[in-house]
């Protein structure tokens, strides 16, 4: 493909940069996707460079000049299985020819190479799940099938080794990190030995504001259905205290979470619904459950916006937004039990909706532009 020229305006048009955008891949829709449409929306003419394009499986970028290399080829479902080539695929992919650089990734794309004229700003969620923090995770339970589980396990102890060296190697190449929490920039310091400005994903949080007054019931949560962000304890937990509970959306457990509910009727499952729906939803729920060790958490922030507390785990990225007693409460472990005891004591507090909403302004989308401009600007003007 011929190479356009792309001109840009930071802040205010305070100085005229050539901008490119990269990410790991493009397809499905999910927290990392948001941050990346902000991103391209503060940007617009902006290439995306990632290893892998689904227009069918996210709609978000048909605006955008989305450039793919030889890993297109592959099928979207062998995303996790190719991550070594996919570190190939960015090792060699070449934007020095940009003055700035803008990755957003939680696996690969940090490593892409610049040259001595380009500043690249890693936007990193956290450092590549599979292969640190929840390493042990994967390797259990990989999230294939049955038959090519065992296999995917044997590959990944096997090769961890070589694959967290090349990691590691490539997190050194970004100029600056720019992370999502506190808990994230612990583990880029732990593992990448890098220092990470905390810049907190935008939400939009407008779209779930509502003026909606009541009592309130049942609770909620809507995200991805995998097993690592433990919905079978919502199921569990809710089942055993007798607590209504609703759980939207799909993904690879949600066959497993439908059997764990089967013979109760405190458990309702809906599809992936559109924003309004949730703002709905969320502004007629006593509590949203976050039983997830993330290194952040965009669906519990719009549920704040909402007014409605959030239940969450005691580690990870919702100590950033969760303010014990006046927006939420935490359980300190990832069990029934401990989640049980967590449900029985939230029945102890009187949360005022709005000012639970208030507490979702931090991490607004004009938060996020805002910060990411005046960080960018500052760094280029040296």
């Amino acid at each position: 493909m011929q190479e356009k020229s792309y001109s840009i305006f930071c802040n205010m048009g305070a100085k005229k940069l050539k901008v490119a955008i990269a990410c790991d891949w493009l397809t499905n829709v999910g927290g990392a996707e948001k941050v990346l449409l902000k991103i391209h929306q503060m940007y617009p003419d902006a290439p995306i460079y990632t290893s892998k394009y689904d227009p069918k499986g996210i709609d978000w970028f048909k605006d955008a000049d989305v450039r793919t290399g030889w890993l297109q080829i592959f099928p979207t479902k062998l995303r996790r299985l190719i991550s070594p080539l996919r570190q190939a695929y960015f090792n060699h992919l070449d934007l020095s020819e940009y003055d700035v650089v803008i990755s957003v990734t939680g696996a690969e794309a940090k490593s892409l190479k610049t040259g001595p004229n380009t500043t690249h700003f890693c936007y990193c969620h956290v450092p590549t799940q599979y292969y640190w923090q929840m390493y042990d995770d994967y390797v259990k339970h990989p999230g294939f099938n049955k038959i090519l589980d065992p296999f995917i396990s044997v590959f990944l102890r096997l090769l961890i080794k070589p694959l967290r060296k090349a990691d590691y190697k490539g997190a050194q190449r970004p100029d600056y990190f720019i992370t999502i929490s506190s808990y994230a920039a612990d583990m880029i310091k732990k593992y990448y030995h890098r220092d990470a400005v905390v810049i907190s994903p935008g939400v939009e949080i407008e779209k779930f504001l509502n003026n909606k007054t009541g009592k309130r019931s049942g609770f909620i949560n809507f995200s991805r259905q995998v097993s690592w962000k433990r919905q079978d304890l919502i199921v569990q937990a809710c089942i055993k205290a007798g607590k209504q509970v609703t759980l939207i959306g799909g993904g690879p457990e949600h066959a497993n979470l439908v059997s764990l509910a089967k013979h109760s009727d405190l458990v309702t499952f809906l599809p992936t619904t559109k924003t309004e729906d949730l703002k709905d939803i969320a502004a007629s729920a006593e509590g949203f459950i976050f039983p997830s060790k993330e290194p952040f958490g965009i669906a519990p922030v719009e549920a704040l916006a909402a007014g409605c507390p959030v239940i969450a785990f005691g580690e990870g990225g919702a100590k950033d937004f969760i303010h014990e007693g006046e927006n939420g409460i935490f359980f300190k472990k990832q069990t029934v039990k401990s989640l049980c005891e967590a449900l029985k004591a939230f029945e102890s507090y009187s949360f005022n909706s709005k000012k639970v909403a208030k507490t979702s302004e931090a991490f607004s989308n004009a938060e996020f532009e805002r910060k990411i401009y005046e960080f960018i600007d500052e760094k280029t003007a040296k």
